[in-house]
């Protein structure tokens, strides 16, 4: 039996363990935010927060999530304006949208890290997120604008 946190409620699973996170999320809770991209942890759209740092959900089973709080891109922020969130909306960061919940997230947990990052520290910790629209620099303005309002 598993037990875990997800996104603030205990829930109980005693399924397979080694089920991805991402299916879990989807298929059992229903917590679609969190997408599926390519299923080998290299494009980021299924990024979610394990005890605030940032994973792949695709590639972590459930059990090694097993006691630990998890966070979907459904309870980053309860009203939907985590500064982040914010700053996506106000540079029109989506084109398409579908990397975005993961985008979201690492840049989330990448200013929990580093509350004042350089153009170097979001090129390294965003490289594992893939936009097919190209949106990298807008992704990069929304996060500076977004530091700006976690420093608040």
């Amino acid at each position: 039996m598993t037990t875990l946190n997800v996104n603030g409620t205990e829930r109980r699973y005693d399924g397979d363990p080694d089920m991805p996170l991402l299916w879990y999320l989807r298929d059992e809770l229903g917590l679609t935010g969190t997408k599926f991209g390519c299923g080998v942890a290299a494009c980021g759209a299924c990024t979610i927060h394990l005890d605030g740092t940032a994973v792949r959900a695709c590639q972590t089973p459930v059990s090694a999530a097993d006691g630990l709080v998890l966070t979907t891109i459904e309870a980053l922020s309860t009203d939907g304006n985590h500064p982040v969130q914010v700053a996506w909306r106000d540079l029109n960061v989506s084109q398409c949208g579908y990397c975005q919940s993961g985008q979201i997230m690492q840049a989330a947990a990448l200013l929990k890290e580093t509350p004042d990052p350089t153009d170097e520290d979001i090129d390294t910790a965003m490289s594992g997120n893939l936009c097919r629209c190209g949106t990298y620099p807008r992704i990069r303005a929304a996060i500076k604008q977004a530091a700006k309002g976690v420093r608040l």
